[in-house]
């Protein structure tokens, strides 16, 4: 007799899974200032969400920073203060006319990657890499998708260390 099949989203039986309750949770936002109109259209959209998950406004940190390259660094300042349950990086590279955009877009994502990995905490990516604005504006739900993604690790991240223990 075989295995049934488990419905598309539906976890493995077991399987432990973040909820999406922000409540009393602290999360840092690094945001880059490069493409600024586009990039406050993703902070609209990440306080949103973070309103509508429940994170209190007094429990969000925000940073600036000038481009997508320097948000790695903010986003490990902020995991090192001891601050945070979880980062959301927020950017928008757009491909030029040079090599730069493949610099950008990769390192970026290789830095937001190796914060995660380092610091062991959430660091969800929102820094839109895409070849022109129109592109990035029919991204802008990518920024509600990472504080949803931030606010179910950092509820998985807690659950996994109360129950190792």
């Amino acid at each position: 007799m075989g295995k049934r099949a488990q419905p598309a989203g539906a976890p493995v039986a077991g399987q432990r899974r973040g909820r999406l309750d922000g409540a009393g949770l602290r999360i840092g936002i690094v945001a880059s200032r490069y493409n600024e109109p586009i990039v406050m259209q993703l902070l609209e959209g990440v306080a949103d969400q973070l309103e509508r998950l429940g994170v209190k406004r007094g429990d969000v940190v925000h940073a600036g920073v000038p481009g997508a390259l320097e948000i790695p660094l903010a986003l490990k300042w902020l995991a090192q203060s001891g601050r945070v349950d979880a980062l959301v990086a927020v950017g928008v590279v757009i491909r030029g006319e040079t090599y730069h955009f493949e610099i950008v877009a990769n390192e970026s994502a290789r830095g937001v990657m190796q914060v995660a990995l380092d610091s062991g905490l959430p660091v969800a990516n929102a820094i839109l890499t895409t070849e022109n604005e129109a592109q990035a504006e029919a991204r802008l739900d990518k920024a509600a998708e990472a504080v949803r993604v931030a606010v179910e690790l950092a509820r998985l991240r807690a659950d996994l260390a109360e129950h190792a223990a």
